[in-house]
């Protein structure tokens, strides 16, 4: 066995999964996840197995032992800031995936330094504020770009209520659209996960030219 994958084997089992030109399209992509908790860090892992070329992390956040039971840390990461820890897992999984991290809090003052490069932004926060601002920003400012949101995925509803809605030709909405863990107190790690799969794949769907949902 050996001990290193190189980057032209791994390229190449994927190329044969999906083909040179679906693949061209994901290498040549960027990708920023805004938020590294239970959503960010499961579409941070299948955007990575997918092929896409460069992934931009960003979150202030440390790891927490709260955290574990639906983010994609370890407890030996624990005190880890997100970003570090994120891009720890993710050398493991891809590691000639290209990653810029910032361990920073978005806001008005940064938003389009931190987002100008990427292709598709991704929105993966846990507070509605921080959410709500995000997609204004986006919407009014960088109209050119695809945004792919989420609201509602809390509780232990059936997986069924999670839906993709596209919003506008470059906005798109996952979630169940009420499930608020304020009210619920609770989110558990299939339903993140699930939502956080559609957000990926609508992102991989972009990419690929198939913006319908």
């Amino acid at each position: 066995m050996k001990d290193v994958v190189t980057k032209e084997e791994l390229r190449g089992a994927l190329e044969e999964r999906i083909g040179s030109q679906l693949l061209e399209k994901f290498e040549s992509s960027t990708v920023a996840i805004c938020g590294l908790g239970g959503l960010g860090s499961n579409i941070a892992i299948s955007l990575a197995r997918a092929g896409v070329g460069k992934l931009i992390l960003i979150d202030f956040d440390r790891v927490d032992v709260s955290n574990m039971n639906r983010q994609q840390y370890k407890v030996a990461q624990i005190g880890m800031e997100k970003t570090e820890g994120l891009r720890e897992n993710l050398r493991e999984i891809a590691p000639y995936i290209e990653l810029e991290s910032h361990f920073v809090k978005l806001e008005d003052s940064n938003y389009h330094r931190l987002l100008k490069d990427a292709d598709v932004i991704c929105e993966a926060f846990d507070v509605a504020e921080e959410k709500s601002k995000l997609v204004d920003f986006a919407m009014e400012n960088m109209p050119e770009k695809y945004l792919v949101a989420a609201s509602g995925m809390a509780g232990l509803a059936t997986p069924n209520s999670i839906k993709t809605h596209r919003v506008t030709s470059h906005f798109y909405l996952c979630g169940d659209g009420k499930s608020d863990v304020e009210k619920l107190g609770s989110l558990f790690a299939p339903r993140v996960m699930l939502c956080a799969a559609h957000q990926a794949t609508t992102v991989l769907r972009i990419l690929a030219g198939k913006m319908d949902v």
